[in-house]
Parts: C-alpha cells; structure tokens; sequence
C-alpha cells in the first residue's frame, strides 16, 4: 500500500509518499481500500508535533477518516462483507491506500454520494453530534452559535442544527463566508472582523455555543448565553487558558463542558456511530445533508492539500483522492 509519511515535524513539505506492506485483519476488523481520505485540523496539529497519535498508531501517518471499498474482513465480522462501500472514522493512518476499521465503528457509505463527499463526513458528523446534540443536548426551536461556521465543522454544524429545528448562528471571516453561511440555512452570520457577536445577539441570546476558538472568546460566549446554557469547546485556537467568572456561570446555571473525540475508545465510538447510523445517514440519503467540499486533491499532493487547508480562503472539507 502507499502512505503519506511525515518525515519529520513542521510545514506541509514534510509529507513524502512511501510504500509499505499491505495490512490484515484480524477478529472484528475490515480492510477498507481506501477511495478517498478527509483532511482535518489534528491532521495539522500532528504535522506541527503539537497532537502525537494515540498509543497502536502509526505516529507519522495522520488521517481521521476515510471512504472506500472492503477487500479484506477478520473472522468475528458479520455486518459487512467483502464488496461493501462503506466510510469510517480512524484514530490515525488515514493518508493511506488501506485502512483497518473495527467494523463496529463503519458505516455503509450512501449510495447518492461520491467516495470524496463519503470521506468528507466521518470526523465532522461524529464530532457534530456528540457535541451539539449529545454533550450539547440542543433541542428543536432552541438558538445555537457555531464559532467557524465555514470551516469542515461550521458547515456540518450549520446544515444538521437547521435540519433539527434550531435557529442558527455564525461566525465567520469575510463577507463572501457570510453567504456561504447564509446559504447553508444560518439565520444570522455574523463577520468577526467588522461586527461583535455578542452585540448583534445580546437581545436573542444563545442556549448553547459550540466553539473551538477560544482564548478571550471565553468571556464572551458566557455573556451571551441564557439561563441554563451549554458552552461546549472542541478545540481553542486562541489559547487555552482564559479568565472564569464563577458567579456568571452559577447566575445563568450555564453547563461548561467539551471533549475530544480522537483518543475516545472503541465502545464508545460504536456508540456514536449507532446514532450516527439512526440520525444522520437517513439525512444524507434522502438529499437533506451533505458535506461541503472546497477542492479535491491527487493523494500524491498531500503537501498542496495542506497549505490550502491553512489558507485563508478555504472553506468546507479538503479530500485526498487516492486513484488519482
């Protein structure tokens, strides 16, 4: 098989392609020859040193998700066989030609989308519902703000937030991102580098905040949110560290929570991926919900996958095409 290897930390120049042996399965796996993998903003992390793979895998391959064709099933599969379409989420490794995936953590891949739209959803679908819908318990009519509503995340966010009867903000860094938002259904989009969000929203107010920004986005999100909200973090590209008020949290019953999702474990995914199967892929098979891609790229260009993904202009998933 043929991997994207990072010989090293640092910029998108460090990946080269190698090849290595073939992978088998074993018990409860299957062998995905991948079509298609999703690129994500640990994949970045990883490359710069700053999010080392989780113990069994592969420190220099990254890769969360992918989509693709099962060549190979271990002996204890039965709910998949060989043939099957399917997208999966990974731990790591998946800038490869091959993947092994616990079958329990598979989903079948739509038939009305691509392989490179399949293997634009498995990190965001999981980490959407897990966070709006599970930690976030958002519920139909309530108000929810989505920090980066443009990127892989903010897209995903916005579509299955309006699809269960939210109304939806956003925040975004350009006037031509607020269309975009616009037209993925959000009610308010809100351009961060002209406008306050907290002043275009003091008088609605926001039951629960889905952010990965935060730094001094902290402060403000506590001042927004009603009574009972739930401020969930996913990620803090501002800074981690940041200034609490306790008595604003007790005064508003606000819950304070967030997670990640890479280093979770096996029992847990499946979990997550039996209400991902219940909720979300009926969505996407009917035409509701689908990913938002901003370019496609040859696998042998992982390195031009990268500097795009960190330019300013991007927008939606970046996904690496395998057969290229």
């Amino acid at each position: 098989m043929k991997v994207a290897v990072m010989k090293g930390f640092g910029g998108p120049e460090v990946f080269e392609i190698e090849t290595r042996p073939d992978l088998i399965p074993s018990n409860d796996q299957v062998l995905i020859e991948v079509k298609a993998a999703g690129i994500n903003r640990p994949d970045v992390f990883q490359r710069k040193g700053n999010y080392p793979a989780p113990s069994g895998t592969a420190p220099d391959i990254p890769g969360l998700e992918v989509a693709g064709v099962i060549i190979r099933i271990g002996p204890d599969v039965k709910n998949y066989k060989i043939g099957d379409e399917v997208m999966a989420l990974l731990p790591g490794e998946g800038y490869a030609t091959q993947a092994l995936v616990f079958e329990k953590i598979c989903l079948h891949k739509p038939k009305n989308i691509s392989f490179e739209e399949a293997a634009a959803l498995p990190e965001t679908i999981y980490t959407v519902w897990d966070n709006i819908f599970d930690r976030g318990q958002l519920k139909a009519g309530e108000h929810v703000l989505i920090h980066g509503g443009t990127g892989g995340i903010g897209t995903v966010s916005i579509q299955l937030a309006k699809l269960f009867g939210a109304v939806v903000y956003t925040t975004v860094g350009s006037q031509e991102k607020v269309k975009v938002a616009e037209e993925l259904g959000a009610d308010i989009a809100i351009n961060y580098k002209t406008q306050d969000f907290v002043e275009v929203l003091k008088e609605n107010g926001v039951d629960v905040i889905l952010d990965s920004i935060g730094g001094d986005y902290f402060g403000k999100n506590i001042e927004v949110l009603k009574e009972d909200g739930r401020l969930v973090y996913i990620n803090a590209m501002k800074g981690p560290k940041v200034e609490l008020n306790i008595m604003k949290i007790m005064q508003k019953r606000i819950v304070l929570t967030g997670s990640t999702l890479r280093g979770r474990g096996k029992d847990f995914k499946s979990k997550l991926t039996k209400e991902i199967e219940t909720n979300i892929l009926p969505l996407i098979e009917n035409g509701k919900f689908k990913p938002i891609m901003s370019k496609i790229f040859p696998f042998e260009s992982v390195s031009d996958a990268h500097i795009y993904f960190e330019s300013p202009d991007q927008f939606g998933k970046i996904v690496l095409k395998m057969d290229s």
